[in-house]
């Protein structure tokens, strides 16, 4: 039998966002990003400005300590490890190099490369993206419901929310937070 294609909605189009659209598209789902800023990812281009820091090239075993004791982080780790984050970069066509403090960096030294070669790979899956929309709604994972309303935002804005104020042909709503953390280029789709 064969699993039905959902039309997904994922709020934020920070690295979460984007890397939750791309495994789903990846499993043959539709995807909209609803992201309250004018362009996605803008905290990565930010983080880019410093040569966009990937991972670390450590043993993993050191890598994972940096972490502490923190109980939920070595499965997300294990499920997608620096390597595998490395081959996903390459496989956008960003060549990496590790630095002489170990850390990983685009040969290319800056997030923009990157971002764009990423946004061009969802535009080739199907996902779309709806900028300048506020969530306000609530409901966690799977929610869609409450807090609709008037959209927010000053003159001359064109921000408008999503939520409950949705359209019902829109995909239904999900918490990006809930998506992201499960996602990621390596993790199977069985496991979503």
């Amino acid at each position: 039998m064969e699993k039905p294609i959902r039309n997904i909605a994922i709020i934020g189009a920070g690295p979460a966002g984007l890397i939750a659209a791309e495994r789903l598209a990846g499993a043959g789902h539709r995807g909209t990003i609803y992201e309250r800023m004018a362009s996605p990812a803008r905290k990565v281009l930010l983080a880019g400005r410093g040569g966009l820091n990937l991972t670390h090239s450590e043993p993993l075993d050191r890598f994972m300590a940096r972490y502490g004791a923190a109980d939920r982080i070595p499965p997300l780790i294990e499920a997608f490890p620096p390597r595998a984050l490395v081959e996903w970069a390459e496989s956008l066509g960003q060549p990496t190099f590790v630095g002489t403090s170990g850390r990983v960096f685009p040969k290319a030294m800056k997030a923009s490369p990157l971002l764009r070669a990423w946004l061009r790979r969802l535009e080739g899956q199907g996902v779309s993206f709806r900028t300048r929309a506020e969530w306000r709604g609530g409901g966690g994972a799977g929610g869609g419901g409450g807090g609709g309303g008037a959209p927010r935002g000053g003159a001359g804005r064109s921000s408008r929310s999503v939520g409950s104020t949705l359209p019902h042909s829109a995909p239904p709503m999900s918490d990006s937070r809930s998506l992201g953390r499960h996602c990621s280029p390596s993790a199977s789709p069985e496991h979503h």
